[in-house]
């Protein structure tokens, strides 16, 4: 930065005007671009123009890249949070639909959970209550166990018997499942 004439008798304003290009180059070093570090030093110049007049400020031109790096540095973190915050229109265009609403995939899964009903139906009334009541409800075994009178290893074999037919019936239905 250039000394041109006393910097003490010189207001903010003219120093600001005398070091406009060393600005905006230390806006730039921070920002990452030459648009928004001339937005920056603007927004310093008239953050300097709404401020009260100061002749206490010794060293104006420390005082002013301060201010500047200040400004760019929250420009530069808010430009991130935005970034991170906040996605493009593209994205949003981007994003697929489920197709669980479709015609089609409605009525396969109402094949699917008829399948899986008569699957249950087969069960014994023990193992499809020990089955239904584990794997729906979300019950422990050990519940389960004191509600049918029987052991909890009992209840986990009924659970493991009823998922095998389970999945048996559905693979005999639909191979790739």
């Amino acid at each position: 930065m250039r000394q041109v004439g006393s910097v003490e008798s010189q207001t903010l304003c003219d120093v600001f005007t005398t070091h406009r290009r060393s600005l905006i180059g230390i806006a730039e070093r921070i920002t990452g671009c030459r648009h928004h570090a001339e937005d920056v030093v603007q927004d310093a110049f008239l953050k300097l123009l709404g401020a009260e007049p100061t002749n206490s400020i010794r060293a104006k031109g420390g005082y002013l890249m301060m201010v500047v790096r200040n400004l760019a540095i929250d420009h530069y973190r808010r430009k991130g949070m935005e970034s991170r915050l906040l996605a493009s229109e593209e994205e949003g265009q981007s994003v697929s639909t489920p197709d669980a609403a479709s015609p089609e995939s409605v009525n396969v899964n109402r094949q699917l959970l008829q399948t899986l009903e008569s699957a249950l139906a087969d069960l014994p009334d023990r193992t499809r209550y020990a089955f239904e009541m584990h794997r729906i409800h979300g019950h422990s075994q050990k519940d389960i166990a004191a509600t049918l009178g029987v052991s909890p290893t009992l209840v986990n074999f009924m659970i493991r018997d009823a998922l095998i037919h389970c999945r048996k019936t559905m693979k005999r239905i639909d191979p790739s499942s």
